[in-house]
């Protein structure tokens, strides 16, 4: 084997490594998204404490990742879509950590609602933190296979869920409306609803992200329906 190619077998574990590491840590993130809703739905405060627990390891795998691609950049200068790429995993990975972030709050506000009795049944909550958990997983899935397609439908899907975070506000308007009492858990679930709202943001720059790699397109100041209509 020359030298050469010895190197390039290199680079390419070196990218793969990066890949797989921010697979890692979005698996790990998606897990928190689902114990934080598991925290709040089936009133389980230790699941709310294992995902305030575990974000120190996604903290490290954000610090990992960054360095692993700033190491490459300076000793490989890669070019044309191999930059795109580790340029993309770096948003990426700022994405994924700010969402693990985003968890937390949701574990933390979810520890505090079971201490007291529920204002009502969770009924859009459960269906808005499906659709989030979806597209954090799916624009991952877009990452890894390159796929823009799916990129564009999770950014499609990210109306759903404002929609969604628009209504559940103006249900629990009613509620504190009626019954001054329920405001302060009321205003809990609002923040969940938003933080929620804020993970589907990050899971649609994901996607975007993807679209930018695989294409060389920046699309961050577009909207999805005037894009795909493109």
């Amino acid at each position: 084997m020359t030298e050469k190619s010895h190197t390039s077998i290199q680079y390419e574990k070196e990218l793969q490594d990066i890949k797989e590491t921010l697979l890692y840590e979005g698996a790990l993130v998606e897990q928190a998204i689902e114990y934080a809703m598991q925290s709040l739905l089936e009133r389980d405060s230790d699941r709310a404490r294992i995902v305030i627990a575990a974000d120190d390891r996604i903290n490290e795998l954000d610090k990992k990742i960054e360095e692993k691609c700033i190491r490459l950049l300076a000793l490989r200068q890669p070019a044309a879509k191999d930059l795109r790429f580790i340029a993309a995993a770096i948003k990426v990975n700022g994405h994924l950590e700010r969402i693990g972030d985003l968890a937390v709050n949701i574990a933390r506000r979810a520890l505090d609602l079971n201490e007291v009795p529920p204002v009502k049944p969770y009924i859009d909550l459960p269906r808005m933190a499906d659709i989030t958990r979806e597209m954090v997983k799916e624009s991952l899935d877009a990452l890894v296979k390159e796929d823009c397609e799916l990129a564009k439908r999770v950014r499609e899907k990210d109306e759903e869920v404002d929609n969604l975070n628009e209504q559940i506000f103006r249900e629990l308007l009613t509620f504190m409306m009626e019954d001054p009492k329920t405001i302060h858990r009321a205003l809990l679930i609002t923040q969940i609803s938003k933080n929620l709202e804020r993970i589907s943001d990050h899971a649609e720059s994901i996607a975007k992200m993807v679209i930018y790699m695989v294409t060389g397109k920046n699309v961050r100041h577009q909207d999805p329906v005037r894009d795909s209509e493109k």
